[in-house]
């Protein structure tokens, strides 16, 4: 059963409390989406850290300190910049659980390599750093967007569940 996004969101947020960890996101193609999620949910303010919107590579490079030649090399959207991405918000918001997300919410951006809907989402808890890539079914930028944000919180809850 998949749940929506409010109600992962306040499963994060509990999560987040339990384990007592403090969150932030990086957001690309997401936009913010990822926190604005979370921030909804009453009590976050116990575990919501903050965010940074790095849509443009050079705020990517600038602020989260992804490598300019990992952005050369694999480009925006791919695994090596997402991880980079969400070490650096982890270390520069200074908080041990965090999520990023690269990726083509379209409707243009696309080519035969990376198609819209084609994104990166990266998770880090503690030492441990988890990337997926979701090829989702492109269903227009809106639900491309809201597809990335349920997914993403779906990773972290994941991560954060005990066995």
């Amino acid at each position: 059963m998949e749940c929506g996004v409010n109600e992962l969101a306040v499963e994060l947020v509990g999560l987040l409390q339990r384990n007592g960890l403090e969150f932030a996101t990086a957001e690309s193609c997401t936009g913010g989406a990822v926190s604005q999620a979370v921030v909804q949910v009453a009590g976050c303010s116990a575990v919501m850290k903050g965010a940074v919107v790095a849509y443009s590579n050079s705020v990517k490079s600038r602020v989260l300190g992804v490598r300019e030649s990992t952005l050369a090399a694999h480009g925006a959207v791919s695994e090596e910049v997402v991880r980079e991405m969400v070490c650096g918000v982890s270390r520069l918001l200074e908080c041990e659980c965090a999520v990023a997300t690269s990726g083509i919410a379209g409707p243009g951006g696309g080519s035969a390599e990376k198609p819209v809907g084609t994104v990166w989402v990266a998770v880090k808890v503690k030492e441990c750093v988890v990337a997926k890539l979701l090829s989702l079914n492109d269903k227009g930028r809106s639900a491309n967007i809201e597809a990335t944000v349920a997914k993403a919180l779906e990773l972290v809850c994941a991560m954060l569940r005990p066995e």
